[in-house]
């Protein structure tokens, strides 16, 4: 098998052979940000195999081929890799919501700091002599407060849950034994399905509906996403142990349907009432010690002007304000910026809308805390940032790729302390990582405007 694997590999590469339905037997050597394994065909291109561990040697078939790399899928682990587990849950074979699951937690953890590490040196010219360190989760299973899953009807019936690894036209059916669900949300979804009634009838009607768990308080609520009706939504709250509310949204309107008109969180020692669409991290505890980072970067707040950009409901700019910061917080969603404004220590204050429209006008400031979406800065946030200046940046990011290129965008007017980097895993058994960064104003830099 080996020979024919290693001739197999040089028709591909002198280009001889059809791509797909190839096989090829691959040394796997890393794992990239989407969190396949790394490996080389021969001498050629990088190929990436989902469900592959650094130091396997894997048999795989080749489902798409690059000048530069190749894809491909995994048909046998002919020799495990020391980081290799079997994974504990039950779908992970085919489902497309984790794709770390087969690495020992350490080694994910360890990885993720790599991937920042690559993304900051490849795309942000920021080199690193180590890897960031990484704050692991407390929780590896059962730590998300909100997810999303997909739900199709057919004649056959409903599936409802992730989509399939690789497949996005594919349901993985499955209830609350999925790990990622914190135990109040497994509860729901169990109970949800077991009282939506045939073909999912008492949900809103619609082939294709996405459906949002997420908690709220001590229990949940459901937000279905598309469809058309609104189906009996007095049923679900009635007869849904954990389930407090129900609503809709279509084109970004949110309609409520039965139960609770609010969602109420806890946040750092504050009670908010927020509204179903209302962002907050998914990893409470983890999301602490996040939270945590971000204020001993900070420094000592007194007498500081702050922008907290992108505030959600302020969890930063409150905490400095009531150390003596002026704050101004900037919030695109209404119901955020409310929760933000409610009871706000002096210091502080709230400009509902996009931060591109409104950051140049409350610059400069003495410091800006950054936490955008996974898209990274827009282009106008980036100019009045590198115009008006900060004097320190703090830029807590999601996306490591998005990250490093908006570090080379800011460059004319900032430097990163490469020693303060660091990273947390919110997101234990997928790719995902959240990264803290710091950057300095340049003495000299580009002028104010």
């Amino acid at each position: 098998m080996a020979t024919h694997g290693l001739a197999l590999d040089q028709r591909v590469l002198s280009g001889t052979a059809p791509v797909t339905g190839t096989e090829a037997e691959v040394a796997i050597h890393g794992i990239a940000s989407s969190g396949a394994g790394v490996g080389r065909l021969g001498e050629g291109p990088a190929i990436f195999v989902h469900r592959t561990a650094p130091g396997d040697r894997a048999r795989v078939r080749i489902t798409q081929r690059k000048k530069r790399w190749a894809r491909g899928e995994l048909l046998e682990v002919q020799s495990p890799g020391p980081g290799r587990r079997t994974a504990p849950c039950p779908h992970y074979d085919r489902c497309g919501g984790c794709t770390l699951e087969h690495l020992r937690y350490q080694d994910q953890v360890a990885w993720k700091g790599r991937i920042v590490q690559e993304a900051l040196a490849r795309i942000g010219d920021v080199e690193m002599e180590e890897s960031p360190p990484v704050e692991a989760s407390p929780s590896e299973f059962r730590y998300r407060s909100r997810v999303t899953f997909h739900l199709r009807r057919s004649g056959e019936g409903v599936e409802a849950g992730f989509f399939a690894l690789d497949d996005p036209g594919t349901v993985v059916d499955m209830g609350g034994e999925c790990l990622l669900l914190d135990p109040v949300l497994a509860r729901a979804w169990t109970g949800l399905r077991r009282v939506w009634g045939p073909g999912g009838q008492r949900l809103p009607a619609g082939s294709r509906l996405r459906l949002t768990l997420r908690r709220s308080g001590e229990g949940a609520i459901l937000v279905v996403h598309g469809g058309s009706g609104v189906g009996d939504p007095e049923t679900l709250v009635d007869q849904v142990e954990d389930l407090r509310g129900v609503w809709t949204e279509r084109a970004g309107e949110y309609r409520h349907l039965a139960g609770e008109r609010k969602v109420w969180e806890e946040w750092f020692g504050k009670r908010y009432a927020l509204g179903p669409g209302a962002f907050l991290q998914v990893n409470r505890e983890a999301a602490e010690a996040l939270h945590t980072s971000v204020l001993r970067k900070v420094g000592p707040p007194r007498g500081l002007r702050v922008v907290d950009a992108y505030c959600g409901v302020g969890a930063y700019g409150r905490r400095l304000a009531h150390h003596g910061a002026k704050v101004v917080g900037i919030e695109r969603d209404p119901d955020a910026a409310a929760g933000a404004r409610d009871r706000a220590p002096d210091g502080f204050r709230v400009l509902n809308g996009a931060v591109e429209d409104h950051l140049e006008s409350v610059l400069p400031a003495d410091l800006v805390i950054l936490n955008p979406p996974r898209t990274g800065l827009s282009e106008k946030v980036v100019q009045a940032l590198v115009r008006r200046r900060a004097g320190r940046v703090v830029y807590v990011s999601c996306d490591p790729a998005t990250l490093a290129r908006d570090v080379k965008r800011l460059g004319p007017g900032y430097r990163v302390r490469v020693d303060e980097v660091e990273a947390h895993d919110l997101f234990p058994q997928t790719a995902h990582v959240e990264c803290v960064l710091v950057l300095d104003e340049l003495e000299g830099g580009a002028p104010e405007a």
